[in-house]
């Protein structure tokens, strides 16, 4: 259990970037029997649909092979080409299921996982010469796994070609009183009985290996908690940095809020918790702006710096909630409070013409301060 928790047992399955990477490595699920039953099978088919053709041309390059030309005979020194001719002749007899067996070849990648190329599973991996890492593989539960197939491959190729030789003995013992090429055709159609039913027991043996190999390939590429999370870190970005770089933002934007308090028109204060900076310029303004809002220490310098630039600072606690809880930096007012905030503006324009006689009066403003539901 403290293994787990520490990281070190694979418990996780692994992310798409870690498979990805495993490909990119050519580190793919592979069976081998569904490739060996994918060419043998192939070569079977092959055979059995172009049998006739093969027989004529196995037969007439025999003849030109017992048979050669007089001239050929004559001059040995003509015999080295003659045999290159006839070392041609089989390769284009042969091409046909050769292309069949190469083109079969390719299945079982298809089926596996898809064709995938990697320059670095060509390469020498000579930790693999490691005479320990040897010894796992022969006794450890891959050994195990390769035992279990090798029964099974006897057990079932066994059984198949057993049922085929049994219910042929008398196709085998009628060959003996045919003619020969009666005999041959007989005995060819027994041996393509006999491969057949050896490739379906290949083909069951690789139904059961090729899910057992994906399962096994997975397996192996499980991750434990902590790689989990280091991968998640790398990917997402580490949550120390992220909180770093979150922390620098807040502090360029109260920065930016404080730079843009001076050009304020009126700083609307709870009057100590809650500080809102308005600005409002007529012809390219539609609605006062916030500039600057916070609670607390940010309110507390957003005041400060109003007064040191001899902005006007207007108590109005209800305000100055509404306008924090609904206002945005940046952007207009909201329209329901387009009033309050006319009668403060219209108090502090009074205050810049002021040169005498009566004090203006500031204003009882009365807003409904949780009318719009909380902060957007």
């Amino acid at each position: 259990m403290s293994e787990n928790e520490d990281g070190g047992e694979k418990t996780e399955q692994p992310t798409e970037k870690r498979l990805r990477e495993a490909r990119e490595q050519g580190n793919t699920p592979r069976s081998r029997e569904l490739a060996t039953a994918a060419v043998f099978g192939g070569g079977v088919l092959a055979v059995m649909a172009s049998g006739g053709t093969l027989a004529h041309g196995a037969i007439d390059w025999m003849k030109q092979a017992l048979q050669p030309d007089l001239a050929v005979r004559q001059q040995p020194m003509e015999m080295f080409g003659h045999v290159g001719d006839l070392f041609l002749r089989l390769l284009l007899v042969a091409a046909p299921l050769v292309l069949v067996c190469v083109l079969a070849s390719f299945l079982a990648p298809v089926v596996m996982g898809g064709l995938r190329w990697s320059a670095k599973a060509m390469t020498p991996d000579f930790t693999r010469l490691n005479p320990a890492a040897g010894l796992k593989r022969l006794y450890g539960p891959e050994a195990v796994a390769e035992f279990a197939k090798s029964l099974l491959r006897v057990v079932f190729v066994g059984t198949a070609a057993g049922i085929v030789m049994l219910g042929g003995m008398d196709t085998l013992r009628g060959l003996l009183n045919q003619p020969l090429e009666k005999a041959i055709v007989h005995g060819l159609g027994f041996t393509l009985k006999l491969l057949l039913a050896t490739a379906v027991a290949m083909l069951l043996l690789a139904a059961i290996d090729a899910p057992y190999q994906r399962w096994n390939w997975m397996r192996k590429l499980k991750m434990t908690r902590e790689e989990l999370r280091r991968e998640m870190k790398e990917s997402e970005g580490s949550p120390e940095v992220k909180g770093r770089i979150r922390q620098m933002q807040h502090q360029m934007a109260n920065r930016r809020m404080m730079e843009a308090v001076p050009g304020a028109d009126v700083v609307v204060v709870n009057p100590t918790h809650y500080a809102v900076a308005l600005k409002y310029e007529g012809g390219r303004m539609g609605a006062p702006t916030v500039v600057a809002l916070g609670v607390d220490e940010t309110a507390l310098r957003i005041r400060q710096v109003a007064d040191g630039s001899k902005v006007a600072i207007v108590s109005a606690p209800p305000l100055a909630r509404a306008l924090y809880r609904e206002g945005e930096l940046g952007k207009e007012i909201p329209v329901r409070l387009y009033s309050a905030v006319a009668q403060v503006l219209s108090y502090v324009y009074q205050l810049r013409s002021w040169r005498g006689g009566p004090m203006p009066v500031a204003p009882q403003v009365d807003v409904d301060e949780h009318a719009d539901g909380g902060r957007r």
